[in-house]
């Protein structure tokens, strides 16, 4: 059977294993990042919600709602409603990990304002590739039951969406970061060259797992393209 021959298909092993192995690389290094930089105060005595009580009308965003949300590393900013949300843990503790995650989503809160382009095309996006990636595996796997390359290759067309997504969200997480450690430091909240480097650390973390997962979404395309292609030539 066609779908067997791809389970066992050393090529899955060759290009998503690897992607799936920095994916789990990339969680566990935020998790330990965040667990050691969490126990560690910050200088001044921050919570997050502190710091987004002094940043955001500090740069210009005074109109940003401040709310507690469920949950352990939940942290958003919404741009639909103009809401910073925060979890408990972020929130109340004053920790260098609670100041920087804090900071980095006030960096979209920041994007918003400032309509960064790469921000509008991701929320642009969003509504349409939700939909797209998920019709898409059912195309996909409709085309390999009816064996109707034509209708396979819709399918990974539209599940590809999912890889541009991931694609697009590099530059605004990467750039959030950049203005959290930026405004970090002009506002004065990190109070010395060892902080600062702490405050990086966590961020750097961070921007990992969407390395990670937009290597995965990548690999994941090339191989649903090499499967078809592959399938193409046995037929000759």
């Amino acid at each position: 059977m066609y779908g067997q021959g791809m389970y066992l298909d050393p090529m899955y092993f060759i290009l998503v294993l690897p992607a799936l192995l920095l994916t789990m690389w990339a969680q566990q290094r935020i998790r330990s990042t965040y667990n050691k930089w969490s126990r560690v105060a910050n200088e001044r005595g921050l919570t997050g919600a502190d710091v987004a009580r002094a940043l955001l009308p500090s740069e210009r965003m005074a109109d940003v709602s401040l709310e507690v949300t469920p949950g352990q590393l939940s942290d958003h900013y919404d741009p639909q409603k103009n809401v910073l949300r925060l979890s408990p843990a972020v929130a109340e503790q004053p920790s260098i990990a609670s100041m920087s995650i804090a900071a980095h989503e006030i960096g979209h809160a920041a994007q918003d304002r400032d309509g960064y382009l790469w921000m509008k095309v991701r929320s642009g996006l969003v509504p349409v590739l939700s939909v797209a990636s998920t019709l898409g595996y059912i195309i996909f796997g409709g085309g390999l039951f009816l064996q109707s390359s034509t209708l396979a290759w819709i399918g990974v067309l539209m599940i590809s969406g999912s890889a541009i997504f991931s694609l697009v969200t590099l530059p605004v997480e990467l750039d959030a970061s950049n203005r959290a450690l930026k405004m970090l430091t002009e506002h004065g909240f990190v109070a010395s060259s060892q902080e600062q480097q702490a405050a990086r650390a966590m961020l750097n973390s961070a921007a990992w797992t969407y390395v990670a997962g937009a290597a995965q979404a990548i690999a994941g395309v090339l191989y649903y393209v090499l499967a078809i292609m592959g399938r193409s030539n046995r037929r000759r």
